[in-house]
């Protein structure tokens, strides 16, 4: 019998599919105004733009009410994307050897979180504070605040998006179509992976867990 562990819980699954698809809706209505006519012209009677913000809503409050129902998961989680240690170092090293060479044995033990991972959700949180504050002057502050200020919104936004546009398809290739990285789609698509998978791709994790199970 396959043994698995969980490695997120429904709640921290819920924020993320929601969030995500938030977050494509977001990519596909703004990617619409940097291509060429005629695609361009799509977003002329502004029903883009209507998508575009009603996207932008289910895109802030998904969040806030992960950290109003789940506190103390969103504190050890922003924690996590902010501490960084000698395996981050480790992984920095490791990293072309493992992603493109496929040796395994070159990377060492990751938490919960491996530094790629972590990398990816430290731009997440910070880009999607510019996002918000940018987005909130840009729709209600646009006729308000100087010209110049809300060029610099608008410039800020969309370094923003393409930052992460592309880093997106990265994070998803890496969770979908890697080869090493075969259960990663599971853990969040069901909430666990292999005690297998884990051993390889997070054993310091594993191993932390495996104390606290023996504590209580």
């Amino acid at each position: 019998m396959l043994r698995e562990v969980e490695r997120y819980r429904k709640p921290t699954r819920i924020l993320h599919w929601i969030h995500a698809g938030a977050f494509i809706v977001l990519l596909l209505t703004g990617l619409v105004l940097f291509l060429p006519a005629p695609i361009s012209l799509l977003a002329q009677d502004s029903w883009t733009r209507l998508v575009h913000r009603i996207a932008a809503v289910i895109f802030v409050a998904i969040p806030l009410w992960y950290i109003v129902t789940n506190w103390k998961a969103t504190v050890k989680s922003v924690k996590e994307a902010f501490t960084w240690g000698a395996e981050d170092l480790g992984w920095l090293q490791a990293a072309p050897r493992y992603y493109f060479l496929g040796e395994e044995e070159a990377m060492p033990p990751q938490g919960h979180m491996n530094t790629g991972q972590k990398m990816w959700w430290l731009m997440v949180i910070v880009f999607s504070a510019v996002f918000v504050i940018t987005g909130f002057i840009m729709w209600f502050a646009k006729t308000t605040a100087p010209p110049a200020f809300l060029q610099w919104m608008v410039f800020a936004h969309d370094v923003a998006f393409i930052t992460t546009g592309t880093m997106f398809f990265v994070h998803v290739y890496l969770s979908i179509l890697h080869p090493l990285m075969t259960e990663a789609w599971n853990s969040m698509a069901r909430g666990k992976v292999s005690v297998e998978y884990a051993q390889k791709h997070h054993g310091k994790w594993l191993e932390e867990m495996s104390r606290e199970k023996e504590v209580r």
